[in-house]
């Protein structure tokens, strides 16, 4: 491990993207119309985007897994890496994935839009590992988690501070065609979660789930145990990657990562970056303590 190792990234308008991704798709991105129709997964890196995509997948395709042989990212795009072009080309209705905060999303009355927020202290930490392992996209995997956890508490990472683009969604988390949930509860009650998104995208989604089964099949492969075991019969999401797409998604496994300083000073920066807002109760504080 090479302590002071950073992250490397392509530097395109002051937004840090990374390697690989072409600037020209996500300038592109910026420009795309939203549509009646299209409902958005948006979440800041590593707060469970993968997990709403596959829900969204079985929602649409009658409680089916994720099939072998296909990428997610293209069957729900990521709109920044693909770009717009890719976008209107898929298929009617269309989910769409982006990492965008507030301001640079594409914005129609009647699409729709699904943030997940997830605590700061799981996020880092995923996002470390998904930086270590992925290559060709950071050279990073070298990198410690002590060098990346500077880079993130100043904001210095791909799709830029986690705190304004949570801040960004959160003062609009009751607007009608904005779904807010946090990871957390989606992990902890999973058959709520699906039910409330199946509402949310429309009746027809809706009528989907009535069937007991089907249900029940969704719950089972949105399951992190199971969506492990899948992704390793899917084709692979990047060919230079070190680690899995789908980690633990365990909630607290930043205990095993923290030192007490740095538990602090996180603490300290959620604390006064989520002042007099709603992020603020979004997770019971004993969340982040017990080191």
């Amino acid at each position: 491990m090479i302590p002071d190792l950073k992250p490397s990234y392509i530097l395109h308008h002051n937004f840090r993207l990374p390697m690989g991704f072409p600037p020209k798709n996500f300038d592109s991105a910026l420009n795309y119309k939203a549509q009646k129709g299209d409902t958005f997964i948006v979440t800041y890196p590593k707060c469970g985007t993968t997990w709403v995509q596959n829900i969204l997948w079985m929602l649409s395709h009658q409680g089916q897994p994720f099939p072998v042989g296909k990428q997610i990212n293209r069957e729900v795009p990521h709109l920044e890496e693909f770009g717009a072009d890719f976008v209107k080309s898929s298929p009617q209705p269309r989910f769409i994935k982006t990492h965008f905060p507030y301001d640079l999303t594409p914005h129609h009355p009647e699409a729709k839009y699904i943030y997940i927020a997830r605590n700061p202290f799981d996020c880092v930490v995923s996002f470390y590992y998904h930086t270590q392992g992925f290559i060709k996209h950071y050279n990073f995997s070298e990198g410690t988690f002590d060098s990346f956890f500077e880079c993130f508490m100043k904001g210095e990472v791909d799709w830029g501070d986690y705190f304004a683009h949570l801040l960004s969604w959160i003062d609009r988390k009751d607007e009608e065609n904005i779904l807010f949930l946090t990871y957390e509860s989606i992990q902890e009650d999973t058959r709520s979660a699906v039910i409330k998104i199946a509402d949310f995208i429309g009746p027809d989604y809706r009528k989907i789930i009535e069937r007991e089964q089907t249900l029940e099949a969704i719950i089972y492969h949105a399951s992190f145990s199971q969506m492990s075991k899948d992704q390793s019969r899917w084709s692979s999401e990047r060919p230079d990657t070190l680690t899995p797409f789908i980690r633990k998604g365990k909630i607290g496994d930043w205990k095993c990562h923290f030192s007490a300083d740095q538990q602090n000073r996180l603490m300290k920066k959620f604390q006064e970056k989520t002042a007099g807002t709603a992020a603020l109760s979004l997770w019971e504080l004993s969340l982040f303590s017990g080191l």
